[in-house]
């Protein structure tokens, strides 16, 4: 597939950026799918965990051959099918603790990106969508009709965690602070399409503004 065949408008960023939201808000404005990518490399990280699949075993590719995913028709829900199994809606469980300290070292594997990377490309093939992730702009779609990339302040990320996760809402704030560090560094750090704003991305640091706005500014570039 050619990416710049489809019509993307690709958001990137770190944790805690509002990337997610906004796109989900973007996507319904302009009536375009919503493509979470980093909802596939969570689910992806909790299988592995269910099925006691560590990111160093051997078998992890062979995995991968096993499991589909998809969304549905609103992109709001992941979906998760091992083998012939009944298919499970996993849209909470992979917003757990044990699977956010996971999905940066799966996301590293270069196996798993080489399958989800496809599977993002299928998905956005003869349709307009808006893609989130750590790399939509840089590696999934680098031909994206429009790339933004959303920052903040750690403080104003740590605050947003703890208001969307409610298990973070009574952890300690410098504890939640360290755990979006160390999510940064690894993702900024791994060889394999590491977290960066891509050449021809509009950067909007989101620290100050309202959701709302951010969505507003980002139309207005539309």
């Amino acid at each position: 597939m050619n990416p710049s065949k489809s019509v993307v408008i690709a958001i990137d960023g770190p944790s805690g950026a509002g990337k997610s939201t906004v796109a989900r808000l973007v996507a319904r404005r302009l009536d375009y799918l919503f493509l979470d990518t980093g909802a596939m490399y969570r689910a992806v990280t909790f299988a592995l965990i269910r099925h006691g699949i560590s990111s160093e075993d051997a078998g992890v590719a062979r995995f991968l051959q096993r499991l589909r995913l998809h969304f549905s028709p609103d992109g709001e829900r992941i979906f998760l099918q091992i083998d012939n199994d009944p298919e499970e809606d996993v849209s909470a469980e992979i917003r757990t603790k044990n699977v956010t300290d996971r999905v940066s070292e799966v996301a590293a594997l270069a196996s798993v990106r080489a399958k989800l990377t496809t599977e993002q490309r299928a998905i956005a093939e003869g349709r307009p969508v808006v893609a989130e992730g750590r790399d939509t702009a840089t590696v999934v779609f680098p031909d994206a009709s429009r790339k933004f990339f959303l920052t903040a302040s750690l403080e104003a990320r740590v605050k947003r965690r703890q208001a969307e996760r409610p298990e973070l809402a009574n952890r300690p704030v410098a504890e939640v602070a360290a755990d979006i560090q160390r999510r940064d560094e690894k993702d900024s750090r791994r060889a394999l399409a590491p977290l960066r704003p891509a050449e021809s991305s509009i950067q909007i640091d989101t620290t100050e503004l309202q959701t709302a706005q951010v969505v507003e500014r980002i139309l207005s570039y539309l």
